[in-house]
């Protein structure tokens, strides 16, 4: 069963509040969800699941699909680091270098594929 898709709307004032330091938890839990869902919605596929507990995981990237135990290709996360890699306020090498991220296998690389939020522009 498919999980219920965030609307924009709902999902863009999650992550503005969520960036902002104004977030409870469950804020923070739909700001998290929803920046995945962009980020599977953008590239989809199965080759790479990215996990940011306990809030959240997707599949994405084309490529084999993965269906049972462990994916070959795996990016995990806190949540705080998701917000700022998917909102763009800290840089994919450097998360990964520093630790902060792990990721593992060939193709568990999201440095061409974030930000996937950014703030709206009032004009």
């Amino acid at each position: 069963m498919a999980r219920a898709r965030i609307p924009d709307g709902e999902g863009d004032q999650a992550v503005a509040a969520a960036v902002s330091g104004d977030a409870d938890r469950a804020v923070t839990a739909k700001a998290v969800r929803y920046l995945l869902q962009l980020l599977a919605e953008r590239y989809p596929g199965g080759a790479v699941e990215v996990r940011v507990p306990p809030f959240g995981a997707v599949q994405c990237i084309e490529g084999l699909k993965h269906t049972r135990g462990t994916p070959p290709n795996v990016v995990e996360m806190t949540p705080a680091i998701w917000l700022h890699l998917a909102t763009g306020g800290r840089g994919w090498s450097d998360a990964v270098s520093s630790g902060a991220v792990q990721a593992s296998g060939s193709r568990a690389d999201l440095s061409g594929r974030l930000p996937v939020w950014r703030p709206k522009v009032a004009r």
